[in-house]
């Protein structure tokens, strides 16, 4: 098994193998040669993703007008608005830094509550990420072109017998 992506180095019916990719969400493994309608998923993932992100601020406008209606005062109107914008940033933050690195379990644990104030930024960011590329396409990428590597180092035979060797001098 691959240490970083836990999945095995050999593929399912293929004897001496190698590293399998890992899939993506929404794409499986079509990112790797960008075959299968690898453009046309890309191009469904951001425009989803946009139109989920613009159906969410429907919401919170609705959320907002209830708040409104209540009259709860100028005070709690503020902190929620600067609620959902500040936990929009984070999120937006948060996971476009995915797309390059792998988050540690614990931290995304303890910012699970946070992200889902601020959904809307993580949406936004999957659809500009998905402008360019699958998101976590270039992270994928880097991971199976290590695992590739490190597998062809250990499967290479050296040739001929090292002691006959003609020694320099």
């Amino acid at each position: 098994m691959s240490d970083e992506t836990g999945t095995p180095d050999t593929p399912a019916g293929s004897p001496g193998g190698g590293p399998r990719p890992e899939p993506l969400r929404f794409f499986g493994t079509s990112w790797v040669n960008h075959d299968n309608g690898y453009a046309a998923r890309r191009a469904g993932v951001a425009a989803g993703s946009l139109a989920a992100a613009a159906a969410s601020c429907l919401v919170l406008r609705f959320a907002y007008e209830g708040i409104r209606i209540a009259d709860t005062g100028s005070f709690v109107t503020v902190l929620v608005i600067a609620m959902f914008a500040i936990c929009s940033a984070l999120a937006f933050r948060n996971t476009w830094e995915g797309f390059g690195k792998r988050h540690d379990p614990q931290r995304q644990a303890s910012l699970r509550g946070l992200l889902a104030i601020g959904f809307v930024g993580s949406l936004l960011a999957y659809f500009f990420r998905s402008l360019t590329e699958a998101p976590g396409e270039r992270l994928h990428r880097e991971e199976y072109g290590k695992a590739r590597e490190d597998h062809e180092r250990r499967t290479t035979r050296r040739t001929g017998n090292p002691s006959k060797r003609k020694r320099r001098r």
